[in-house]
């Protein structure tokens, strides 16, 4: 029999010194000071206002109470639920188990809510792991670009807010397998994504234009193939409960047609600035007061936002970068969407970092979604002014988010500024799309091919 090529050895030394490792490291560091800043909320009791004093609301134990779990009802069969079924799967997986230990005596006398917490809070710490680790694969050739989200102070405060961090660490997950060429994989990861919150089926809108700019045949396959995985996905997870629990299955849906202006949003804004001595005034107080009139206009303004970035995609003089055409798509949806909670940061958080991995900005970005999350949970005090820094936290985070979604756009347009392009010799998300034929770069005629480096 003829030997075996040998195999190098990674020794123990070269794994504990993974870039990758110690990103994930560094990150666990970040979610345990995050736990640590919800612990005064970890009991779940507002009676005293320790949600709203260190501003450390969660809403994961009222939820556990609030939405059946505590009594062994399952979501959407027995209970409703306004939340997309992979996240109330979630929530169940969690929370049943917990309840029918918690019947037996397992739990010898532990608060079944408090248990749940904390179950929950290590599935998500699990999960935010997974997306820097993620985010650090899919950026090997410049492994400082992960250490951006993994001391993002975003990930500590927005980690156990919601369950946000299974959508985020899916999508990102579908980013690396689109990257490594597994059109199918990162299809089905997406879907999966989309059933667990709505703003991951939007990165199929820029995936699909890439492959149609492409123009060849192993684009055009991809196109089909992701976005019929991603439609399979999402079908397998939602369709049994769809016909088994019409009603409560849609109840999210119907929710999420029917709230008005949350706080954060471009609406709500709108319609506290002092804005009475312009036009504007009026058409805020009109939209805000009717929900159906707001949905309209809110989508309307985003698929607008989306025609023009697909005329950036197809008419950039070299294709974007998927990660810049992805953060742009759903930094356009929370731009002008009804609601913008303070842990949807994590939705922009990995995405940000993949398209514009520059400290300066992010920074600033990072500042003011701190300040609004802090400001959001004061107002629960009912302090004189909470309400007026609450409105000027949201101008800041709405203008911090247009400022760097601008800044993406600039760099679609002149690539030479995109220091991941440089680093790399082009889009390293690419995937199959990677072996298309692109123009090369002109050396931007204002600045230098080497221009933009000191950018914010």
């Amino acid at each position: 029999m003829a030997s075996m090529a040998a195999v190098p050895s990674v020794s123990l030394r070269e794994r504990l010194l993974s870039p990758v490792l110690g990103v994930v490291l560094v990150a666990a560091g970040t979610l345990a000071v995050g736990l640590a800043h919800k612990y005064p909320c970890h009991d779940g009791v507002p009676v005293t206002g320790e949600p709203w004093v260190h501003a450390c609301y969660s809403d994961v134990l009222p939820l556990y109470g609030g939405r059946g779990l505590g009594e062994g009802l399952w979501p959407y069969l027995q209970a409703d639920l306004e939340y997309p079924v992979l996240t109330g799967a979630l929530m169940a997986a969690v929370g049943l188990p917990v309840h029918a230990l918690g019947e037996r005596g397992v739990l010898g006398g532990a608060d079944e809510g408090l248990v749940f917490y904390w179950a929950t809070a290590a599935v998500l710490v699990v999960l935010g792991l997974v997306t820097v680790a993620a985010v650090a694969l899919l950026r090997r050739q410049r492994p400082g670009d992960a250490l951006m989200v993994a001391v993002a102070p975003g990930l500590a405060i927005g980690a156990t807010i919601n369950w946000d961090l299974l959508a985020v660490a899916l999508t990102t997950l579908g980013l690396l397998a689109w990257q490594r060429r597994s059109p199918a994989a990162a299809g089905v990861l997406l879907g999966l994504a989309a059933a667990a919150k709505f703003y991951p089926l939007l990165i199929l809108g820029p995936l699909v234009l890439l492959c149609l700019r492409a123009g060849t045949p192993a684009a055009r396959r991809a196109a089909v193939t992701v976005v019929g995985a991603a439609a399979v996905a999402w079908a397998a997870v939602n369709l049994p409960v769809a016909v088994a629990a019409p009603g409560a299955w849609s109840r999210f849906y119907r929710f999420s047609s029917e709230r008005g202006a949350d706080w954060g949003s471009l609406w709500f804004v709108g319609d506290n600035l002092p804005l009475g001595w312009t036009p504007l005034g009026p058409v805020f107080d009109r939209l805000v007061g009717d929900v159906g009139l707001l949905n309209l206009t809110a989508q309307g303004l985003f698929l607008a936002c989306c025609a023009g970035i697909a005329a950036l995609v197809w008419f950039a003089p070299v294709p974007p970068r998927l990660a810049a055409v992805a953060f742009l798509v759903v930094a356009a949806f929370l731009l002008t969407n009804k609601v913008w909670s303070p842990q949807f940061v994590l939705w922009l958080l990995p995405l940000a970092v993949l398209a514009r991995p520059r400290w300066q900005w992010f920074v600033v970005w990072q500042a003011v979604e701190v300040a609004y999350a802090v400001s959001v949970f004061r107002v629960f005090l009912d302090e004189p002014g909470s309400g007026p820094a609450l409105v000027q936290a949201a101008v800041g985070r709405w203008l911090a988010v247009a400022a760097l979604a601008g800044l993406v756009v600039v760099e679609v347009l002149r690539p030479r500024l995109d220091v991941v392009r440089d680093a790399t010799g082009g889009d390293p998300d690419a995937g199959v799309l990677s072996a298309a034929p692109a123009p090369p770069v002109a050396a931007d005629p204002a600045t230098g091919a080497r221009a933009g480096r000191r950018q914010l």
